[in-house]
């Protein structure tokens, strides 16, 4: 049904498939802060990732250095693509003097600053298929189908071994949008009587890879 209203943005594929691979590499402390500040409720949190859309390391890989915070009840992102030469240095938190200076961004300063004062470090590994639509015309309207989730304990992109299954047999739709939902939208919800939940990619990865739990919500 969502075919019938919206189009594929699948700016990041480059076949005909109608979904494409994300993997995201978190960074966290061990008192798993942004996990528990997650689960809490926190309206002021943020928590930073390595993301890219290759499985594997090659030099026609993208790769970006992003944010994700709330802030009361809106959420924000702020990405800097990062160079192929530079992304080892993220994972092994190495020569950040050099990478501060070759870069001059604000938002490498906040992750320098969070890796000292939080002692966040590369974590977990979440990868996912995503299939992404758009309204066609009008408002700006985006749904994204994300499924087999699963997760690694990892402190690089590349190189690790065991992976887990999240959450089996779902998919995640996420909505976005700027004002309102477009009505046939309105009506599928109420057909299929769908409920909004908070679910976080990052807090499966957290529990799917065994790190951590949140017991209340259990």
């Amino acid at each position: 049904q969502v075919k019938l209203f919206m189009n594929y943005d699948g700016y990041i594929n480059k076949d005909e498939s109608e979904n494409y691979f994300v993997r995201s590499l978190y960074f966290e402390n061990k008192a798993f802060s942004n996990f528990n500040e997650k689960v809490d409720g926190i309206k002021e949190r943020h928590k930073f990732r390595i993301r890219t859309y290759s499985d594997r390391l090659n030099k026609n890989s993208i790769f970006f250095l992003e944010k994700k915070g709330r802030y009361n009840k809106r959420t924000y992102k702020k990405r800097l693509q990062i160079d192929y030469e530079d992304v080892q240095n993220f994972c092994n938190l190495k020569n950040f003097h050099i990478i501060k200076k070759k870069y001059n961004n604000r938002l490498i300063e906040e992750l320098i600053f969070d890796i000292f004062r939080k002692k966040i470090i590369p974590t977990v590994i979440v990868d996912y298929k995503r299939s992404p639509f758009i309204n066609s015309n009008g408002q700006y309207f985006r749904l994204t189908f994300d499924g087999d989730i699963f997760a690694s304990v990892s402190n690089e992109l590349f190189n690790f071994q065991t992976q887990k299954s999240c959450i089996t047999g779902y998919d995640i739709l996420e909505v976005k949008f700027d004002s309102t939902m477009p009505p046939w939208f309105h009506k599928i919800i109420q057909s299929y009587q769908l409920n909004c939940l908070s679910i976080s990619k990052f807090c499966l990865g957290i529990e799917g890879a065994g790190l951590s739990y949140d017991y209340e919500g259990r």
